[in-house]
């Protein structure tokens, strides 16, 4: 991005504001259909999700768009409204990742648990945001490469093996890799159980006939 906006000036506040102009959109159109369910007979009965897919970078360390473990690339937002359950304003800072709408969902509806989810339902959470949780959040990018959020430390590693850790408290632009230093060993062994045991087995193909051979 940097190259682009030497070869045309003007080219990154243009980027920037394509994105904003794409969520402002986007919102109108979630407004749209929240309307339509406020207006409708089911209101009072739907739950109602909303969610992203990845965060944005815009230039935060040196970084444009995506791709990366970073917490600009990985925050995103996460609506929860179920009637009789969630407040109306409330708002919760535990850090949750998207293994938990499915199992919550299924809380939610009155249906069984799935046991073999590896997420867990954050109904409690919904019913109240200061209740206790010390369940970190855990991404991937790419083949081997994971980080681990916790309430304050973002953890990665990545496939070749390398670490960086970040203090959120003092940190919050993640600018200061801590991975290397002693004292902050017991950090990084809490936060290494979180990673996963074993890498999913690659899907060959993803195609398919038609037909559904």
């Amino acid at each position: 991005m940097t190259k682009l906006e030497q070869r045309i000036p003007g080219s990154y506040e243009a980027f920037v504001r394509a994105y904003v102009a794409c969520g402002s959109f986007a919102d109108a159109q979630i407004g749209r259909v929240l309307d339509a369910l406020e207006a409708s007979p089911r209101r009072d009965r739907t739950v109602v999700v909303l969610w992203s897919d990845h965060g944005f970078h815009l230039g935060e360390k040196d970084h444009i768009e995506k791709f990366a473990l970073w917490e600009k690339s990985n925050h995103i937002p996460f609506i929860v409204v179920a009637p009789g359950v969630t407040t109306g304003g409330a708002r919760c800072e535990a850090p949750v990742d998207m293994s938990v709408v499915y199992p919550s969902l299924l809380e939610l509806c009155g249906l069984p648990a799935d046991g073999h989810c590896d997420g867990v339902s954050i109904v409690p959470l919904l019913k109240d945001p200061a209740t206790s949780w010390d369940r970190p959040a855990l991404m991937t990018y790419g083949r081997g490469n994971h980080a681990v959020r916790s309430e304050r430390w973002r953890y990665i590693r990545y496939a070749d093996g390398t670490e960086e850790l970040y203090d959120h408290e003092s940190d919050p632009g993640e600018w200061t890799n801590l991975a290397t230093r002693n004292e902050h060993a017991g950090v990084l062994e809490r936060h290494r159980r979180w990673l996963p045991g074993a890498e999913a087995e690659r899907v060959r193909d993803l195609r398919w006939r038609v037909s559904g051979e």
